[in-house]
């Protein structure tokens, strides 16, 4: 069986914050899936000066010691590599499109979504309006800009359109509170949502797989919230940082997050609307929804996560895990979707 060369696309080309959390999952995966049998690893690192370096390992030590160059000098690079596929680390806009689209046209293959889709469920905006049409339930909101006035009755929820990990997120409860929430949600984004407060219920989240062409879904990851003291998640229930300046993943202690027991009801009406936003969004290989449920049950789209990094923390390894499926299967079963199935150079 032929060894495969996969290329690990590490960094951010945005800021240090999504470099470093970039760095922290794909860590984990080349550690956890190294397998000399089946790949050999190489590593892509992208600065925010957009510069690439091709490092033996993302210790500090060895990123420092490796010469950034350029993209033209990076290109040249990669066209001699003879990749077979590459796996996408980047959680930064333009990691999750403009990169891919670089591999797009080198014509080196990559597991995950393409660079429009990535692009589309990064504003939630739209993400919403798609699968709103599609027929899944959505909060009643609307898309401001600099010196627009929300006209949505408080509580309702406001967040940047296209920031990740609950950046800028607040809940308003009176409307003497929306110029502070809108203030800090403009930090992060041009374009603010403000959405209709969804009463609690429960916090999941929702994973699907692609497997032969078919749709999996996958156990669900609940969020510690309360109706009365957490009524929302924010920065701090994610991520924190620790002493020595490292990103630590604060959801995976299952305390502020755990996976469902498959048995429990929720799981398989969410599992059927994910797979509708799925479908709606165009996604292949593998996604990810959030979804809050209202006391009556019922599921309400808030966003898409269209990430995976492969890594044993990863919210989809820890979902195929509670599933039965060891990550190194869940990682095949990704590359074999990938390659295609006239191609399937790996058995899982």
């Amino acid at each position: 069986m032929p060894v495969l060369n996969i290329l690990h696309l590490v960094g951010s080309a945005h800021n240090n914050f999504y470099c470093d959390l970039s760095r922290l999952y794909a860590q984990d995966c080349l550690a956890a899936t190294a397998d000399p049998s089946l790949y050999n690893f190489q590593i892509a690192y992208i600065t925010p000066d957009r510069q690439w370096r091709f490092p033996d390992s993302l210790s500090r030590e060895d990123i420092a010691l490796t010469k950034p160059i350029p993209v033209f000098d990076a290109i040249q690079f990669l066209t001699g590599q003879n990749i077979d596929m590459m796996l996408p680390q980047m959680f930064c806009i333009p990691g999750m499109t403009q990169y891919r689209a670089l591999f797009d046209l080198l014509k080196i293959p990559y597991i995950g979504n393409t660079p429009d889709i990535m692009a589309i469920a990064a504003h939630k905006a739209r993400a919403k309006a798609i699968v709103e049409a599609a027929g899944v339930k959505v909060p009643r909101g609307e898309l401001l800009r600099q010196g627009d006035i929300p006209t949505i009755t408080p509580p309702a929820v406001v967040k940047p359109v296209s920031s990740d990990n609950s950046l800028g997120v607040v809940l308003v409860k009176d409307v003497t509170e929306y110029d502070a929430a809108l203030k800090k949600a403009f930090e992060y984004a041009d374009e603010v949502i403000v959405e209709a407060f969804i009463e609690l219920g429960r916090e999941v989240r929702c994973g699907i797989i692609v497997k032969d062409g078919e749709l999996i879904g996958l156990p669900l990851e609940e969020y510690l919230v309360d109706p009365h003291d957490k009524p929302i998640r924010n920065y701090a229930d994610k991520l924190q940082q620790t002493d020595d300046g490292d990103l630590h993943l604060t959801a995976k202690d299952n305390i502020k997050a755990w996976i469902l027991d498959p048995n429990d009801p929720i799981t398989q009406k969410v599992q059927q609307v994910a797979k509708r936003c799925h479908q709606a969004l165009g996604c292949r290989h593998y996604s990810l929804f959030d979804f809050r449920i209202d006391p009556k049950g019922q599921p309400w789209f808030l966003e898409a996560g269209l990430y995976c990094s492969f890594a044993p923390k990863s919210v989809i390894s820890s979902m195929a895990k509670a599933a039965g499926i060891p990550l190194n299967d869940l990682l095949i079963t990704a590359i074999n979707e990938t390659l295609g199935s006239n191609k399937k150079v790996l058995q899982n």
